[in-house]
């Protein structure tokens, strides 16, 4: 049976810059097989709680998106494990889709995952990803329809981002049968598909293996950070490496 991989999920410049970086690879050291790194912003509509705040206090903080690449070419030069970029339509159009995209290929991404620019209504950014090299994401819900998710599984996307349930991130998320079905029905376009909203334990990550390609984990890391005072480094790697079984 195929190990499900880890996404997994930080805010960049939370709670600063340095700090984030520290989290990023006390994550990448506990066996993180993908990093998804978010730029805040002010208007989510995907965030639970855990992950606004975060984008919150980042921005108060100070944060610009040039910082986030920034933080991106140093962590690109210091693990080799791939990054995303996980934010929203609007910091992407206001610097044009073609020049985010370069930029974001300049400082050493992988791909996007930005959850309100889906293909056809994506002010060109997958165009402008396709172009520069990058793995743009979209992302589908449990409730697409059949006709959509062909049209999105025809355009080939190297991966799709499959929301687990309706609403927010956060709350742990019961994989039923209806869910598995859901990720058997995406992943049969060939798309590596990453499992996201609410999975936080190694039961879970258990349960996707062979129906996902990956799972992304977010709140249950900020979490943790938050909870773990100065030793958060070793708290992070710890539970990475649990959600990878080791």
């Amino acid at each position: 049976m195929a190990d499900c991989l880890l996404m997994a999920h930080l805010v960049a410049g939370y709670p600063d810059l340095e700090t984030s970086v520290a989290i990023a690879m006390a994550l990448a050291e506990g066996g993180a097989d993908y990093l998804e790194v978010q730029f805040p912003f002010s208007d989510p509509t995907a965030d639970g709680p855990t992950i606004e705040h975060a984008c919150r206090a980042a921005l108060e903080n100070g944060f610009k998106v040039d910082a986030g690449f920034e933080l991106l070419r140093r962590l690109a030069t210091e693990t080799p494990t791939p990054l995303f970029i996980m934010t929203y339509g609007s910091l992407v159009f206001a610097r044009g889709a073609e020049a985010f995209a370069r930029q974001a290929k300049a400082v050493g991404v992988r791909g996007l995952i930005i959850p309100d620019l889906p293909p056809d209504y994506d002010e060109n950014l997958f165009a402008a990803g396709a172009a520069a090299g990058l793995a743009v994401t979209p992302v589908i819900a449990p409730e697409i329809t059949d006709r959509r998710l062909e049209y999105i599984g025809a355009l080939r996307p190297e991966f799709m981002y499959t929301a687990l349930r309706l609403g927010i991130t956060g709350d742990q998320t019961e994989l039923d049968a209806a869910a598995i079905r859901y990720l058997d029905k995406v992943a049969a376009f060939g798309a590596k598909t990453v499992a996201g909203f609410g999975v936080r334990t190694r039961k879970q990550m258990e349960a996707l293996a062979s129906h996902a390609h990956a799972a992304a984990v977010g709140s249950h890391f900020l979490e943790i950070f938050k909870n773990s005072g100065n030793g958060y480094r070793a708290a992070l790697t710890g539970a990475a490496q649990r959600l990878k079984g080791r």
